[in-house]
């Protein structure tokens, strides 16, 4: 089997390749994924919009119908850091759609992979950092719902804290979030985790591999019926939001740990990109095809 992967084109709201978030690179990294020969044979998925209900299991009422509407206030646009226009409105709404769905591919085929998604700043009440809708969060609570999964797990592994997941599941036992991050990096104010693990700056590929190691196999004692992986390629050393010093090969090495330790465990995993910043987007979707590359070998 190959390889499930979620893609729409409007995951790409066509930002000025200026801005500060690399907009481009979902584009760029499905050029990456078909060139590497990761893309064919009917793997391909497409997601269609939610209906704004699911939307609102993670999110407030409200808040989703000012998404919805392209009417947020300017106050939470700059704490999202860039107008919720239709395309940016229409682009977080499919990327959610696509980590549903790829979630509920990886309960049939033990792995999938959303070529988005892992957008986990936004909180209950608002978008913040980029992110608009967390994806992760009402993909957990409409499974949860509607009674697909009973428990889950969420390893976050982005360079910043999931503070918007960990607000949106706070009172949710049924799902378990688990952040490793930047101690100094973005939030400042942190959130509490079910499990937080902060990190220093200038950590490099061996160390952070150790401190994975010794967290990860025992949550898995939990027994989750999924795992939802942020594979965020922000820990790198040369992207521009990180302050860590990991390599693609420790990249590599860390996705095929996490995938390996779930799927050994018989744990279906869906993957989604997370963050990764750069003004070379070329590079920077290189790294997120890392993920798939390695989720590829498992499938």
């Amino acid at each position: 089997m190959r390889l499930p992967i979620i893609h729409h084109p409007d995951y790409d709201a066509k930002f000025d390749p200026a801005h500060r978030f690399p907009m481009g690179k979902y584009s760029a990294l499905m050029r990456v994924l078909e060139a590497r020969g990761l893309v064919g044979g009917g793997n391909l998925h497409q997601p269609d919009l939610l209906h704004p209900s699911l939307l609102k299991l993670a999110h407030s009422p409200a808040y989703i119908d000012q998404v919805v509407a392209c009417a947020v206030p300017p106050a939470i646009e700059r704490d999202i850091g860039f107008p919720v226009s239709e395309r940016v409105s229409r682009r977080a709404q499919l990327a959610t759609a696509g980590t549903l769905v790829a979630a509920r591919i990886a309960l049939e085929s033990g792995i999938a992979c959303n070529a988005a998604g892992g957008s986990h700043h936004a909180r209950q009440a608002q978008g913040a950092g980029f992110c608009t809708l967390n994806d992760v969060a009402v993909a957990s609570l409409a499974l949860l719902a509607s009674h697909e999964v009973h428990r889950i797990l969420i390893v976050d592994l982005d360079v910043h804290q999931g503070d918007g997941t960990a607000d949106i599941l706070a009172g949710e036992r049924r799902a378990f979030t688990f952040s490793m991050h930047g101690a100094r990096n973005y939030p400042m104010q942190k959130a509490v985790s079910d499990l937080d693990v902060p990190l220093d700056d200038a950590l490099d590929d061996g160390a952070y591999l150790d401190i994975l190691a010794e967290y990860l196999p025992g949550l898995l004692h939990q027994q989750p019926d999924l795992v939802f992986y942020n594979a965020g390629v922000d820990p790198h050393r040369d992207d521009r939001l990180g302050r860590l010093c990991l390599t693609d090969d420790g990249l590599r090495a860390r996705d095929r740990f996490v995938i390996d330790t779930v799927r050994s465990a018989g744990i279906p995993l869906c993957g989604v990109i997370g963050g990764g910043y750069s003004r070379d987007v070329e590079a920077v979707a290189a790294r997120h095809a890392i993920l798939f590359e390695t989720a590829a070998y498992f499938a």
